[in-house]
Protein backbone atom coordinates (compact mmCIF):
# COMPACT_ATOMS: atom_id res chain seq x y z
CA UNK A 1 0.00 0.00 0.00
CA UNK A 2 1.33 3.61 -0.96
CA UNK A 3 1.92 6.11 1.55
CA UNK A 4 -0.80 9.15 1.50
CA UNK A 5 0.61 12.50 1.43
CA UNK A 6 -1.30 15.02 2.30
CA UNK A 7 -4.76 12.90 3.00
CA UNK A 8 -6.70 14.97 4.37
CA UNK A 9 -5.70 17.86 1.27
CA UNK A 10 -8.45 15.94 -0.71
CA UNK A 11 -11.48 17.37 1.63
CA UNK A 12 -10.18 21.10 1.86
CA UNK A 13 -11.95 21.75 -1.40
CA UNK A 14 -15.41 20.56 -0.95
CA UNK A 15 -15.35 22.23 2.17
CA UNK A 16 -14.77 25.22 1.08
CA UNK A 17 -17.17 24.58 -1.90
CA UNK A 18 -20.06 23.72 0.89
CA UNK A 19 -18.95 26.72 3.27
CA UNK A 20 -19.58 29.27 0.18
CA UNK A 21 -22.95 27.87 -0.20
CA UNK A 22 -23.73 27.90 2.89
CA UNK A 23 -22.56 31.71 3.07
CA UNK A 24 -24.61 32.56 -0.26
CA UNK A 25 -27.89 31.09 0.73
CA UNK A 26 -28.01 31.48 4.45
CA UNK A 27 -26.93 35.77 3.70
CA UNK A 28 -29.86 35.08 0.64
CA UNK A 29 -32.41 34.22 3.32
CA UNK A 30 -31.27 37.49 5.20
CA UNK A 31 -31.44 39.61 3.04
CA UNK A 32 -33.82 39.01 0.13
CA UNK A 33 -36.00 36.39 2.11
CA UNK A 34 -39.43 38.84 1.52
CA UNK A 35 -38.62 39.18 -2.32
CA UNK A 36 -36.74 36.75 -4.10
CA UNK A 37 -35.35 33.64 -1.98
CA UNK A 38 -37.31 30.46 -2.74
CA UNK A 39 -36.40 26.91 -3.36
CA UNK A 40 -35.58 28.06 -6.86
CA UNK A 41 -33.50 30.92 -6.13
CA UNK A 42 -31.54 28.72 -3.99
CA UNK A 43 -31.23 25.82 -6.79
CA UNK A 44 -29.98 28.87 -8.83
CA UNK A 45 -27.47 30.17 -6.29
CA UNK A 46 -25.84 27.63 -5.86
CA UNK A 47 -25.55 26.29 -9.62
CA UNK A 48 -24.79 29.78 -10.82
CA UNK A 49 -21.69 30.10 -8.20
CA UNK A 50 -20.60 26.79 -9.02
CA UNK A 51 -20.53 27.37 -12.90
CA UNK A 52 -18.82 30.91 -12.06
CA UNK A 53 -16.40 29.37 -9.97
CA UNK A 54 -15.50 26.67 -12.82
CA UNK A 55 -14.75 29.43 -15.27
CA UNK A 56 -12.71 31.89 -13.13
CA UNK A 57 -10.56 29.04 -11.33
CA UNK A 58 -11.81 30.34 -7.95
CA UNK A 59 -11.31 27.26 -6.18
CA UNK A 60 -7.85 26.60 -7.79
CA UNK A 61 -5.58 27.73 -5.06
CA UNK A 62 -2.68 25.75 -4.30
CA UNK A 63 0.06 26.27 -1.54
CA UNK A 64 2.18 28.79 -3.58
CA UNK A 65 -1.15 30.69 -4.30
CA UNK A 66 -0.10 34.63 -3.24
CA UNK A 67 -2.95 36.24 -0.70
CA UNK A 68 -3.20 38.92 -3.56
CA UNK A 69 -4.16 36.40 -6.15
CA UNK A 70 -7.60 34.71 -4.21
CA UNK A 71 -8.23 38.01 -3.36
CA UNK A 72 -8.56 39.14 -7.23
CA UNK A 73 -9.92 35.66 -7.87
CA UNK A 74 -12.95 36.64 -5.27
CA UNK A 75 -13.44 39.65 -7.19
CA UNK A 76 -13.91 38.29 -10.59
CA UNK A 77 -15.98 35.45 -8.97
CA UNK A 78 -18.21 38.65 -7.08
CA UNK A 79 -18.48 40.70 -10.05
CA UNK A 80 -19.91 38.19 -12.03
CA UNK A 81 -22.18 36.77 -8.82
CA UNK A 82 -23.40 40.05 -8.77
CA UNK A 83 -24.54 40.15 -12.76
CA UNK A 84 -26.36 37.05 -12.45
CA UNK A 85 -28.31 38.00 -9.33
CA UNK A 86 -29.28 41.30 -10.75
CA UNK A 87 -30.09 39.40 -14.27
CA UNK A 88 -32.11 37.04 -12.40
CA UNK A 89 -34.04 39.39 -10.19
CA UNK A 90 -34.57 41.66 -13.29
CA UNK A 91 -36.43 38.69 -15.07
CA UNK A 92 -37.83 37.54 -11.66
CA UNK A 93 -39.41 40.09 -9.75
CA UNK A 94 -38.88 43.63 -11.51
CA UNK A 95 -40.06 45.19 -8.20
CA UNK A 96 -36.53 43.91 -6.43
CA UNK A 97 -34.70 46.76 -4.50
CA UNK A 98 -31.32 46.98 -5.95
CA UNK A 99 -29.90 48.68 -2.69
CA UNK A 100 -30.71 45.47 -0.89
CA UNK A 101 -29.08 43.06 -3.49
CA UNK A 102 -26.07 45.10 -3.64
CA UNK A 103 -25.82 44.89 0.35
CA UNK A 104 -26.47 41.31 -0.08
CA UNK A 105 -23.77 40.40 -2.40
CA UNK A 106 -21.59 43.01 -0.24
CA UNK A 107 -22.07 40.89 2.99
CA UNK A 108 -21.61 37.85 0.73
CA UNK A 109 -18.30 38.86 -0.56
CA UNK A 110 -16.72 39.97 3.12
CA UNK A 111 -17.70 36.93 4.48
CA UNK A 112 -16.14 34.45 1.31
CA UNK A 113 -13.28 36.34 1.79
CA UNK A 114 -12.75 36.54 5.17
CA UNK A 115 -13.12 32.74 5.73
CA UNK A 116 -10.90 32.27 2.45
CA UNK A 117 -8.26 33.97 3.49
CA UNK A 118 -8.66 32.58 6.92
CA UNK A 119 -7.96 29.13 5.94
CA UNK A 120 -5.31 30.17 3.00
CA UNK A 121 -3.20 31.37 6.43
CA UNK A 122 -4.05 29.29 8.57
CA UNK A 123 -2.85 26.06 6.57
CA UNK A 124 0.39 27.80 5.85
CA UNK A 125 0.83 28.94 9.16
CA UNK A 126 0.07 25.36 10.57
CA UNK A 127 2.32 24.22 7.97
CA UNK A 128 5.29 26.41 8.93
CA UNK A 129 5.03 25.53 12.69
CA UNK A 130 3.58 22.09 13.02
CA UNK A 131 5.21 20.81 9.77
CA UNK A 132 1.74 19.36 8.19
CA UNK A 133 0.98 17.89 4.72
CA UNK A 134 4.62 18.09 3.57
CA UNK A 135 6.09 17.07 0.14
CA UNK A 136 9.57 15.89 -0.37
CA UNK A 137 10.88 17.31 -3.17
CA UNK A 138 14.47 16.99 -5.27
CA UNK A 139 15.89 19.73 -7.34
CA UNK A 140 17.83 19.08 -10.34
CA UNK A 141 20.21 20.89 -12.94
CA UNK A 142 22.59 23.48 -13.05
CA UNK A 143 20.07 26.78 -13.96
CA UNK A 144 19.61 30.12 -11.92
CA UNK A 145 16.14 28.97 -11.17
CA UNK A 146 17.32 25.83 -9.56
CA UNK A 147 19.37 27.90 -7.27
CA UNK A 148 16.41 30.48 -6.48
CA UNK A 149 14.41 27.74 -5.91
CA UNK A 150 16.17 26.04 -3.35
CA UNK A 151 16.33 29.14 -1.29
CA UNK A 152 12.93 29.83 -1.68
CA UNK A 153 12.17 26.30 -0.11
CA UNK A 154 14.87 26.79 2.63
CA UNK A 155 13.65 29.90 4.15
CA UNK A 156 9.35 29.92 3.49
CA UNK A 157 8.71 26.60 5.07
CA UNK A 158 5.63 27.43 4.48
CA UNK A 159 5.49 26.02 1.17
CA UNK A 160 5.75 22.95 2.88
CA UNK A 161 8.78 21.38 0.65
CA UNK A 162 11.11 19.38 2.90
CA UNK A 163 14.19 19.30 -0.15
CA UNK A 164 15.49 15.68 0.59
CA UNK A 165 18.39 16.71 -2.40
CA UNK A 166 19.44 19.24 -4.95
CA UNK A 167 21.71 17.65 -7.90
CA UNK A 168 24.24 20.08 -9.92
CA UNK A 169 25.46 18.14 -13.38
CA UNK A 170 29.21 17.85 -13.61
CA UNK A 171 30.67 15.72 -16.18
CA UNK A 172 28.64 12.97 -17.36
CA UNK A 173 25.22 14.54 -16.97
CA UNK A 174 23.60 11.59 -18.35
CA UNK A 175 24.76 8.92 -15.80
CA UNK A 176 23.74 11.59 -12.81
CA UNK A 177 20.20 12.01 -14.19
CA UNK A 178 19.58 8.15 -14.17
CA UNK A 179 21.18 7.93 -10.56
CA UNK A 180 19.07 11.00 -9.82
CA UNK A 181 15.66 9.69 -10.77
CA UNK A 182 16.80 6.28 -8.92
CA UNK A 183 17.24 8.26 -6.07
CA UNK A 184 13.95 9.53 -6.19
CA UNK A 185 12.11 6.26 -6.94
CA UNK A 186 13.74 5.04 -3.85
CA UNK A 187 13.27 7.60 -1.05
CA UNK A 188 9.75 8.46 -1.60
CA UNK A 189 9.96 11.71 -3.34
CA UNK A 190 6.81 13.50 -3.72
CA UNK A 191 7.83 15.67 -6.51
CA UNK A 192 10.80 16.27 -8.51
CA UNK A 193 11.93 19.95 -10.03
CA UNK A 194 14.59 20.17 -12.86
CA UNK A 195 15.96 22.81 -14.42
CA UNK A 196 15.88 22.84 -18.18
CA UNK A 197 19.22 24.85 -18.17
CA UNK A 198 21.41 22.93 -20.98
CA UNK A 199 19.25 20.01 -21.28
CA UNK A 200 18.75 18.50 -24.81
CA UNK A 201 15.11 16.87 -25.76
CA UNK A 202 15.97 12.94 -25.39
CA UNK A 203 16.87 14.13 -21.70
CA UNK A 204 13.53 15.99 -20.73
CA UNK A 205 11.86 13.13 -22.35
CA UNK A 206 13.63 10.81 -19.71
CA UNK A 207 12.01 12.51 -16.90
CA UNK A 208 8.35 12.77 -18.61
CA UNK A 209 8.78 8.96 -19.23
CA UNK A 210 10.02 8.84 -15.51
CA UNK A 211 6.95 10.65 -14.25
CA UNK A 212 4.41 7.83 -15.92
CA UNK A 213 6.49 5.71 -15.10
CA UNK A 214 6.57 5.97 -11.66
CA UNK A 215 3.80 8.16 -10.54
CA UNK A 216 5.81 10.75 -9.61
CA UNK A 217 5.07 14.48 -10.31
CA UNK A 218 7.79 16.12 -12.37
CA UNK A 219 8.13 19.93 -12.76
CA UNK A 220 10.38 22.35 -14.94
CA UNK A 221 11.62 24.86 -14.13
CA UNK A 222 12.66 27.28 -17.26
CA UNK A 223 15.32 29.87 -18.15
CA UNK A 224 13.27 31.77 -20.77
CA UNK A 225 9.97 31.89 -22.49
CA UNK A 226 10.88 29.52 -25.13
CA UNK A 227 9.68 26.57 -23.81
CA UNK A 228 6.16 27.81 -22.78
CA UNK A 229 4.66 25.97 -24.99
CA UNK A 230 2.36 22.45 -25.84
CA UNK A 231 0.93 20.48 -22.52
CA UNK A 232 1.67 23.08 -20.44
CA UNK A 233 0.68 24.72 -17.62
CA UNK A 234 3.00 27.56 -16.16
CA UNK A 235 2.79 28.54 -12.25
CA UNK A 236 4.95 30.91 -10.12
CA UNK A 237 6.36 30.39 -6.97
CA UNK A 238 7.46 33.87 -5.82
CA UNK A 239 8.60 34.83 -9.26
CA UNK A 240 10.00 32.10 -10.35
CA UNK A 241 8.29 30.36 -12.95
CA UNK A 242 7.24 26.46 -12.63
CA UNK A 243 6.00 24.32 -15.96
CA UNK A 244 3.64 21.24 -15.08
CA UNK A 245 2.89 18.69 -17.33
CA UNK A 246 -0.53 18.71 -18.03
CA UNK A 247 -0.90 14.73 -17.17
CA UNK A 248 -4.38 14.10 -19.07
CA UNK A 249 -7.69 15.95 -20.24
CA UNK A 250 -8.91 15.29 -17.17
CA UNK A 251 -6.97 17.23 -14.72
CA UNK A 252 -8.51 20.30 -16.16
CA UNK A 253 -11.11 21.49 -13.65
CA UNK A 254 -14.47 21.76 -15.73
CA UNK A 255 -13.63 18.65 -16.96
CA UNK A 256 -13.38 16.34 -13.77
CA UNK A 257 -16.46 18.65 -12.47
CA UNK A 258 -18.58 17.14 -15.24
CA UNK A 259 -17.20 13.61 -15.07
CA UNK A 260 -17.59 13.42 -11.50
CA UNK A 261 -21.51 15.10 -11.73
CA UNK A 262 -22.44 12.24 -14.29
CA UNK A 263 -20.78 9.76 -11.88
CA UNK A 264 -22.84 10.92 -8.92
CA UNK A 265 -26.43 11.37 -10.92
CA UNK A 266 -25.71 7.91 -12.84
CA UNK A 267 -24.75 6.05 -9.38
CA UNK A 268 -27.52 7.22 -8.02
CA UNK A 269 -29.94 6.05 -10.62
CA UNK A 270 -28.50 2.53 -10.67
CA UNK A 271 -28.34 2.49 -6.77
CA UNK A 272 -32.53 3.09 -6.60
CA UNK A 273 -33.38 1.97 -9.61
CA UNK A 274 -31.46 -2.03 -9.37
CA UNK A 275 -29.55 -2.16 -6.26
CA UNK A 276 -32.50 -1.19 -3.71
CA UNK A 277 -34.60 -4.70 -5.07
CA UNK A 278 -31.35 -6.60 -6.36
CA UNK A 279 -29.19 -6.51 -2.98
CA UNK A 280 -32.05 -8.46 -0.86
CA UNK A 281 -32.44 -10.95 -3.37
CA UNK A 282 -28.60 -11.98 -4.23
CA UNK A 283 -28.05 -11.28 -0.13
CA UNK A 284 -30.22 -14.39 -0.01
CA UNK A 285 -28.85 -16.67 -2.78
CA UNK A 286 -25.79 -15.73 -1.65
CA UNK A 287 -26.15 -16.91 2.19
CA UNK A 288 -27.97 -20.10 1.12
CA UNK A 289 -25.51 -21.18 -0.55
CA UNK A 290 -22.35 -20.89 1.03
CA UNK A 291 -21.54 -19.13 4.80
CA UNK A 292 -19.75 -15.43 4.93
CA UNK A 293 -20.78 -12.03 4.72
CA UNK A 294 -22.80 -11.15 1.29
CA UNK A 295 -20.38 -8.11 -0.02
CA UNK A 296 -16.57 -8.89 -0.57
CA UNK A 297 -14.36 -6.09 0.11
CA UNK A 298 -10.98 -5.61 -0.83
CA UNK A 299 -8.27 -3.18 -0.91
CA UNK A 300 -7.46 -2.09 -4.53
CA UNK A 301 -5.24 1.05 -5.36
CA UNK A 302 -7.02 3.46 -6.80
CA UNK A 303 -6.31 6.88 -8.15
CA UNK A 304 -2.59 8.41 -7.36
CA UNK A 305 -2.02 4.52 -6.66
CA UNK A 306 -4.15 5.38 -3.41
CA UNK A 307 -5.89 2.48 -1.32
CA UNK A 308 -9.40 2.18 -1.14
CA UNK A 309 -11.90 -0.53 -0.88
CA UNK A 310 -13.44 -1.96 -3.95
CA UNK A 311 -16.42 -3.61 -3.00
CA UNK A 312 -18.17 -6.80 -4.42
CA UNK A 313 -21.40 -9.30 -4.43
CA UNK A 314 -19.14 -12.11 -2.52
CA UNK A 315 -19.06 -14.86 -5.60
CA UNK A 316 -16.74 -17.09 -3.89
CA UNK A 317 -16.57 -19.53 -0.64
CA UNK A 318 -13.92 -17.84 1.91
CA UNK A 319 -10.65 -18.17 1.15
CA UNK A 320 -7.23 -17.44 2.27
CA UNK A 321 -6.15 -16.63 -1.99
CA UNK A 322 -7.87 -13.64 -2.59
CA UNK A 323 -4.75 -11.79 -4.03
CA UNK A 324 -4.96 -14.63 -6.54
CA UNK A 325 -7.32 -13.71 -9.80
CA UNK A 326 -9.95 -16.10 -11.04
CA UNK A 327 -9.50 -18.48 -13.58
CA UNK A 328 -12.00 -20.95 -15.44
CA UNK A 329 -13.53 -23.32 -13.44
CA UNK A 330 -11.97 -21.92 -10.59
CA UNK A 331 -12.99 -24.42 -7.68
CA UNK A 332 -13.53 -20.94 -5.37
CA UNK A 333 -16.60 -19.82 -6.99
CA UNK A 334 -19.73 -20.71 -5.60
CA UNK A 335 -23.18 -21.64 -8.89
CA UNK A 336 -24.64 -18.31 -7.43
CA UNK A 337 -21.10 -17.04 -7.96
CA UNK A 338 -20.79 -17.85 -11.91
CA UNK A 339 -23.88 -16.16 -12.85
CA UNK A 340 -23.33 -13.27 -10.76
CA UNK A 341 -19.51 -13.02 -12.27
CA UNK A 342 -20.90 -14.43 -16.19
CA UNK A 343 -23.30 -11.45 -15.98
CA UNK A 344 -21.12 -8.90 -14.40
CA UNK A 345 -23.55 -8.53 -11.21
CA UNK A 346 -20.84 -8.91 -8.72
CA UNK A 347 -19.62 -6.06 -9.87
CA UNK A 348 -22.66 -4.05 -8.91
CA UNK A 349 -22.07 -2.73 -5.44
CA UNK A 350 -18.95 -0.88 -6.90
CA UNK A 351 -21.61 2.11 -7.87
CA UNK A 352 -21.31 3.07 -3.78
CA UNK A 353 -17.39 3.33 -4.33
CA UNK A 354 -18.56 5.75 -7.57
CA UNK A 355 -21.08 7.59 -5.00
CA UNK A 356 -18.15 7.59 -2.17
CA UNK A 357 -16.08 9.20 -4.93
CA UNK A 358 -13.53 6.51 -4.99
CA UNK A 359 -14.42 5.20 -8.23
CA UNK A 360 -15.66 6.17 -11.36
CA UNK A 361 -18.35 4.42 -13.33
CA UNK A 362 -15.65 4.24 -16.72
CA UNK A 363 -12.13 4.17 -16.61
CA UNK A 364 -9.56 1.66 -15.87
CA UNK A 365 -10.33 -1.05 -14.13
CA UNK A 366 -8.34 -1.47 -10.03
CA UNK A 367 -6.00 -4.44 -10.28
CA UNK A 368 -4.51 -6.55 -7.67
CA UNK A 369 -1.96 -4.87 -5.56
CA UNK A 370 0.09 -7.91 -6.66
CA UNK A 371 -0.65 -7.27 -10.54
CA UNK A 372 0.67 -3.51 -9.95
CA UNK A 373 3.70 -4.92 -8.20
CA UNK A 374 4.54 -7.12 -11.22
CA UNK A 375 3.68 -5.03 -14.02
CA UNK A 376 4.31 -1.85 -12.93
CA UNK A 377 7.68 -2.57 -13.51
CA UNK A 378 7.68 -4.54 -16.57
CA UNK A 379 5.35 -2.57 -18.99
CA UNK A 380 5.72 1.06 -20.22
CA UNK A 381 3.11 3.96 -19.01
CA UNK A 382 1.34 1.13 -16.67
CA UNK A 383 1.14 3.64 -14.02
CA UNK A 384 -0.35 6.45 -15.92
CA UNK A 385 -3.94 3.92 -15.43
CA UNK A 386 -3.65 5.65 -11.78
CA UNK A 387 -3.97 9.42 -12.84
CA UNK A 388 -7.34 8.64 -13.23
CA UNK A 389 -9.63 7.24 -10.40
CA UNK A 390 -10.29 3.42 -11.25
CA UNK A 391 -13.89 2.47 -13.29
CA UNK A 392 -16.32 -0.03 -12.98
CA UNK A 393 -16.05 -0.22 -16.88
CA UNK A 394 -13.49 0.48 -19.03
CA UNK A 395 -12.27 0.75 -22.73
CA UNK A 396 -9.92 -2.39 -22.20
CA UNK A 397 -13.16 -4.50 -21.22
CA UNK A 398 -15.38 -3.57 -23.60
CA UNK A 399 -12.63 -4.47 -26.11
CA UNK A 400 -12.41 -7.84 -24.69
CA UNK A 401 -9.49 -7.42 -22.69
CA UNK A 402 -10.96 -8.49 -18.98
CA UNK A 403 -10.42 -11.07 -16.74
CA UNK A 404 -7.74 -13.31 -16.12
CA UNK A 405 -3.97 -12.15 -17.47
CA UNK A 406 -2.66 -14.97 -19.28
CA UNK A 407 0.29 -13.93 -20.81
CA UNK A 408 2.03 -10.46 -20.61
CA UNK A 409 0.49 -9.31 -24.18
CA UNK A 410 -2.96 -9.48 -22.12
CA UNK A 411 -1.41 -6.63 -19.77
CA UNK A 412 0.13 -4.87 -22.43
CA UNK A 413 -3.46 -4.50 -24.49
CA UNK A 414 -4.93 -3.89 -21.37
CA UNK A 415 -2.98 -0.98 -20.45
CA UNK A 416 -2.85 0.53 -24.28
CA UNK A 417 -6.40 1.26 -24.32
CA UNK A 418 -6.55 2.21 -20.83
CA UNK A 419 -3.89 4.87 -21.93
CA UNK A 420 -5.96 5.78 -24.94
CA UNK A 421 -9.44 6.56 -22.78
CA UNK A 422 -6.78 8.38 -20.29
CA UNK A 423 -5.83 10.49 -23.22
CA UNK A 424 -8.83 10.23 -25.61
CA UNK A 425 -11.73 11.15 -22.96
CA UNK A 426 -14.76 12.32 -23.24
CA UNK A 427 -18.26 12.06 -22.13
CA UNK A 428 -19.88 10.73 -25.72
CA UNK A 429 -17.08 7.82 -25.13
CA UNK A 430 -18.19 7.25 -21.36
CA UNK A 431 -21.59 7.04 -23.02
CA UNK A 432 -20.22 4.61 -25.55
CA UNK A 433 -18.11 2.50 -23.33
CA UNK A 434 -21.41 1.82 -20.86
CA UNK A 435 -23.43 1.17 -23.75
CA UNK A 436 -21.12 -1.41 -25.08
CA UNK A 437 -20.94 -2.47 -21.14
CA UNK A 438 -24.63 -3.38 -21.35
CA UNK A 439 -24.55 -5.09 -24.55
CA UNK A 440 -21.88 -7.53 -23.83
CA UNK A 441 -23.83 -8.49 -21.09
CA UNK A 442 -26.23 -9.77 -22.37
CA UNK A 443 -24.37 -11.37 -25.25
CA UNK A 444 -22.03 -12.58 -22.76
CA UNK A 445 -18.59 -12.90 -22.26
CA UNK A 446 -15.99 -15.57 -23.14
CA UNK A 447 -13.55 -14.81 -20.39
CA UNK A 448 -16.36 -13.88 -17.78
CA UNK A 449 -15.74 -16.26 -15.32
Amino acid sequence: MKNKVGRYSKYLRPITIILDLLIINLLAFIFLKDHLFSLYFSIFLCLSWIIIALNVGFYEVYRFTKGISIFNKTSKQFLLFTIVCFSFSGFYDKNSDSKTILTYIFFSFLLVVFFKLGIYYFLKKYRSLFGGNIRNVMIIGNGSNAVQLLNLFNENHDYGCNVIKAVTFESNKSSQIDESLLFATDNNIDVVYCSLFNLSKKEINKFIDFAENNLKTVKFLPENDEVFSGNQKIEYYDYIPILSLQKTYLDDPITKAIKRLFDIFFSILVIVLLLSWLVPILSVLIKLESKGPVFFKQGRPGIGENEFFCYKFRSMKINLTTEKEASKNDPRVTRTGRFIRKTSLDEMPQFLNVLLGDMSVVGPRPHLWSQNKVYGKKINKYMMRHYVKPGITGLAQVKGYRGEIETDEDMINRITLDVFYIENWSLILDIKIIFQTVVNIFKGEEKAY
